[in-house]
């Protein structure tokens, strides 16, 4: 966390034959690396001018870190509906949150994700000031930006911490708004998919006038979006996925400790025709007809197979969740923002900003489920209990004792969540002239983001519990009461019970930041090769969180939703920084440029103490066309407040189904127990709780479980050393074939010790059983085995993943951005036909979960189970590359782009590598845009992506068989938009 960046009061002003420049006015669309503009000229507008990646102002504007700019054009040839689905075809990028990552109503925010190193160890800024941050760990919902103003974006994809602050480790994302505008400018897009849905509305209305005399400039926006959700049942590829031994018929969960007479049991099932042998410790489901079945092995099964949401999975009775959820959330978002300046005297200009956004996301995540708190019991004085099912009951030791059920309450809508934000920020502030060659720019913003979720038809646990409990069945409680035994009885409950049992549950959550800075530029000497300058800057933060939970969410009284506690907290912040640029040599043979520079910041947290950032890089121009530019910085980040403060708050923990997925390790299907250590796993699954009865027959009934998270006040700051180094080569000629080229080369290596994270749930379960090896004592008493709760049945109903400082992460890989442009003339039109590609190769990505413990490589693997800012994230391929080629004139352009990922391993393979399951192939994309400009006022523009209809891949790791988030669910779809001026 650390100070935002500056703005200066200068105008971008480039001479002939900058590359930049001349990039700019052919080809606006394209993201390059390249050297910033020549030196500024003083204003004559008074419009601000934002310097990404450097609080000084450079000869020639020159960056000594990789920069990617994305132009405005190339945001709406992408043809998506938000800002950060267009930012992550680049290869910098790894898939943060999005619309696909809000089942179970995480929020559906969108976040961003340089380098895969986490959502919280980049800057996310607009014009060079802070967002508002969206949840406790200081994340940023891009989702709240004002698209409709947007003029660029320039993302610095090396670490800049000593510059912005320990939370730009991996890099800054500046989102850029017009400086200046005059008239109305009106954006309309439409998206639909070939199948009919999908459908997304973007609109915008932007306002812009200059007044009194050019003194005084306001710019004025106001968008909406839409976004309708898409359900599993849409999609043939949901149809088997997730596939829940949860089932609407219900089932009998034997207990091991008062297990029926396996005789009775077998006599029952003999009256049915069954000769095959019946294992008394196996789920019993519910017949149409009241006769019982065998979940496992669809014994006497008489449901359907392939209907109703049922199926048949390796003959086993499954209700695939795949065909219930929302893979794809719905999303509404209303913006509204305000900038204005006014020159109060000659060279001192007051500004403001204000931004008002009301988003409301919306899921579905399916039938509700009896898996996580404490199991329902039935007496066995309820009336409904089918009679078959009360003979193998009354051949129990404890004949009188209640019993355990499963289900899935089909007999209600899906539970949906409704995620409300209310973002506000206000910001004023004054910049100007001190004296010749010193400026200063002071500001004060406060924001809040306030977060209203509602659960609807969430089912209460003891209200079904008390249900049950009812000598009538709890028919003097609702109409007909409850009877959970068989499909049609648990469908055919009444309103007035279906009423009974659910509740709309409401939770608050409210971040907000007050922050005051400032700043002072300098010229200080001269060498001879321009004025060597520095800048001052100073800050103070405060950020604040509270939680308030519905009091049944808090209690775990809700049915598939993971408990959650409130939880206050806050962090103070002060900062000094200090930025020194020196030129040393110009215009001489082989130094058309050489300079250095450095940084120094101090941060004093209220809770961590004083840490300290400090930056060096140089920059060499031998010629005119070639830069050399490198930087090595220590950036020190401390522990922000969801990590320091949490409360015990759930999530689900994706495991599989063994042995296709690592799943429960006591499984008997795993290969934990199917291994050369199968006795020792199995004697660690007893001592953990599963019952030594059952443990020879033990199966874990779903593909999920419960995952808490906790906040830990005993972390320590992580350090990281970053280091790039690169080349910038601009056209070396004036004419022929290169004489509108660029090309950029960046190496990247970023080493983070001490890292906090959360650990990852699949890891607790690896090593615990010691699949990896850190266990080979096979003790419960081992720390990781700790974090592992299971009930009376021997199911996993939690695995605790509080914050801890991990071991280290270490990525390192090249950056690759070029450009080549041909003019041609076409229906006597000048034009140019261009191509663009941007390609990452990460070398190495590796994790050491504990300190003094072996390096992981996550190198090139799929981690589908990975939440969003996850480390390691949910993919780290080795190639990632997004290549356009096209033609554009003043009046036309077309193109078709590629979006390529290389193949992965499954995550499998480095927990579980005996066991490794099937990877992702190579994934590609192809997307084809037109435009056209009918005149000055008038812009059209449409396009196909996803041209070919690719399909979704199959991802191992992945509850849902796949990952929504990271790969394309809708298939080919259509867009088609309209720009108008006035």
């Amino acid at each position: 966390m650390g100070t935002t960046g500056p703005t200066t009061t200068t105008d971008q002003v480039t001479k002939p034959g900058d590359a930049t420049t001349a990039a700019a006015q052919a080809d606006e669309a394209r993201a390059t690396i390249a050297p910033r503009p020549t030196a500024p000229e003083p204003s004559t507008d008074g419009a601000d001018i934002v310097v990404t990646g450097s609080l000084i102002q450079r000869p020639n504007n020159t960056s000594v870190s990789p920069i990617v700019s994305v132009g405005d054009i190339a945001i709406k040839e992408a043809g998506v509906a938000t800002l950060q689905d267009a930012l992550n075809q680049f290869p910098s990028f790894t898939t943060g949150g999005n619309a696909g990552t809000g089942g179970q109503g995480t929020g559906g925010r969108a976040s961003i994700n340089l380098h895969g190193l986490g959502t919280n160890r980049n800057l996310v800024l607009l014009d060079g000031r802070r967002l508002p941050s969206s949840d406790i760990n200081g994340n940023v919902d891009v989702n709240i930006l004002p698209e409709a103003i947007i003029d660029g974006i320039d993302v610095i994809t090396g670490g800049a911490s000593a510059v912005y602050g320990s939370d730009a480790m991996s890099g800054v994302v500046n989102f850029k708004t017009v400086r200046k505008l005059e008239g109305v400018r009106v954006d309309l897009l439409n998206t639909i998919s070939e199948r009919g849905d999908a459908y997304r509305f973007n609109g915008s209305l932007a306002l812009g006038s200059s007044f009194a005399d050019d003194r005084g400039h306001v710019i004025a926006a106001f968008s909406y979006a839409k976004q309708n959700p898409i359900n599993g049942s849409a999609r043939d590829f949901f149809y088997d996925k997730t596939p829940s031994s949860f089932i609407g018929t219900g089932t009998f969960v034997p207990s091991a400790t008062n297990a029926p007479n396996a005789a009775v049991e077998q006599a029952v099932f003999a009256r049915y025709g069954v000769t095959s042998t019946v294992n008394p410790l196996l789920n019993l489901g519910f017949n149409a007809n009241q006769t019982l079945f065998v979940q496992t092995g669809a014994v006497n099964y008489q449901g359907p197979t392939n209907t109703s949401g049922y199926l048949l999975v390796g003959n086993n009775v499954r209700m695939p969740v795949g065909q219930q959820t929302d893979f794809y959330n719905g999303l509404d978002r209303k913006t509204a923002f305000v900038k204005a300046d006014y020159e109060l005297a000659p060279g001192i200009t007051a500004y403001g900003q204000f931004m008002y956004v009301d988003l409301n996301v919306k899921t579905a995540s399916g039938g509700s489920l009896t898996q996580f708190g404490v199991p329902l019991t039935v007496p066995v004085t309820n009336p409904f209990i089918p009679t078959d099912l009360r003979t193998i009951l009354a051949s129990r030791p404890n004949a009188g004792a209640s019993f355990t059920i499963n289900g899935r309450y089909v007999g209600v809508p899906y539970k949906n969540f409704e995620e409300q934000y209310n973002v506000q920020q206000y910001l004023a502030g004054v910049r100007g002239g001190i004296a010749s060659g010193w400026t200063f720019d002071v500001y004060a913003s406060y924001d809040q983001s306030v977060h209203d979720q509602a659960i609807h038809s969430a089912v209460v646990k003891s209200r079904v519990q008390t249900l049950l409990n009812a000598a009538d069945g709890g028919r003097s409680l609702c109409a007909g009461g409850y009877n959970p035994f068989g499909d049609a009885n648990a469908r055919g409950l009444s309103q007035a019970c279906a009423t009974y049992i659910t509740k709309d549950a409401f939770s608050k959550e409210k971040v907000s930041q007050t922050q005051v800075q400032g700043q002072i530029n300098g010229k200080l000497f001269d060498l001879g090769a321009g004025p060597a300058q520095i800048a001052i800057v100073a800050d103070y933060r405060r950020n604040s969180y509270s939680y308030v939970p519905d009091s049944d969410l808090a209690a775990q009284n809700l049915e598939s939703i993971i408990a959650s506690a409130g939880a206050t907290g806050a962090i103070n912040l002060k900062e000094a920084a200090a930025q020194l640029d020196i030129p040393l040599l110009s215009d001489r043979p082989f130094f058309r440029e050489l300079g250095i520079g450095g940084a120094i910041r101090v941060s004093d947290y209220s809770t961590t103490g004083t840490v300290t950032s400090f930056e060096g890089d140089a920059r060499w121009r031998p010629i005119e066309p070639l830069l050399f530019r490198g930087s090595y910085q220590r950036a020190v980040r401390a522990p922000n407040i969801g990590e320091l403060f949490a409360p015990a708050s759930g999530t689900q923990l994706v495991i599989g189904t063994p042995p296709a997925s690592l799943g429960d390790p006591c499984d008997v299907r795993s290969s934990a127990r199917t291994g050369a250590s199968a006795a020792q796993v199995s004697a660690l699954c007893v001592a953990q709780g599963v019952p030594g009865a059952a443990v020879s027959s033990y199966t874990f009934p779903t593909t999920a479980t419960g995952q808490t998270v906790t906040g830990n006040t005993a972390l320590t700051p992580e350090k990281a050393n970053t280091f790039n180094l690169g080349l910038v080569l601009n056209a070396p000629v004036r004419s022929g074939l290169f004489r509108d080229f660029t090309l950029s080369i960046d190496y990247y290596n970023i080493n983070i010790k001490n890292v906090i994270s959360s650990v990852p749930g699949l890891t607790v379960l690896s090593k615990c059983f010691n699949l990896d090896g850190s266990n080979p004592s096979y003790a419960n008493s081992n720390p990781y085995c700790q974090l592992i709760q299971r009930d009376a049945t021997g199911q996993i109903v939690s695995v605790s993943t509080p914050y801890l400082n991990l071991g280290g992460l270490k990525t390192d890989g090249v950056e690759i951005q070029a450009h080549l442009g041909l003019p041609i003339a076409i229906a006597g039109a000048q034009g140019k036909v261009y191509a663009d590609t941007a390609v990452g190769y990460t070398r190495s990505y590796k994790v050491q979960l504990l300190p003094n413990t072996p390096f992981l490589d996550y190198t090139g693997v799929s981690n589908g189970g990975a939440g969003t800012g996850s480390v390691p994230p949910r993919a780290t391929p080795r190639w990632k590359s997004l290549t356009t080629i096209g033609y554009r004139s003043d009046a036309f352009g077309m193109g078709l782009r590629w979006r390529y990922q290389g193949p992965l391993r499954d995550v499998s393979a480095v927990l579980t590598p005996a066991n490794a399951q099937v990877g992702v192939a190579a994934y590609s994309l192809f997307d084809l845009f037109v435009s056209t400009k009918i005149n000055k006022r008038f812009e059209i523009r449409g396009g196909v992506n996803n041209l070919l209809d690719k399909g979704l891949p199959f991802v191992a790791s992945s509850q849902n068989g796949t990952d929504v988030a990271l790969y394309d669910p809708i298939g080919r779809s259509f867009y088609l938009g309209v720009k108008l001026g006035f």
